[in-house]
């Protein structure tokens, strides 16, 4: 089975997620728009696009900010190896245009 971001990094910020209280619930893990994306729950394997993830001990901001973090993110790499027959870079615009 794939994981999703919060199952792979266990951060606990998921709806019903053990830091919700302290964190907040993370947007990946209810942004609707890009449900299915990578085959993950809602944000969950796009992660990298999602404004507000918390991510390296902070909250992250829009993709222009943690871009160049995402990318070496052993989650995103991950993802990358397990989609590799479809993922490209080139998939990203059309990613955000969902968000829009």
């Amino acid at each position: 089975m794939m994981k999703n971001c919060w199952q792979y990094k266990n951060c606990g910020r998921e709806i019903g997620g053990s830091k919700v209280d302290e964190f907040g619930v993370c947007p990946a893990s209810f942004e609707s728009k890009v449900d299915g994306i990578n085959s993950g729950d809602f944000g969950g394997r796009c992660c990298w696009v999602v404004a507000g993830t918390y991510c390296g001990g902070k909250i992250q901001g829009t993709l222009a900010l943690k871009a160049s973090d995402c990318m070496y993110c052993e989650f995103f790499q991950l993802v990358l190896r397990e989609e590799s027959k479809t993922y490209s870079y080139s998939k990203i615009p059309d990613i955000l245009n969902k968000l829009k």
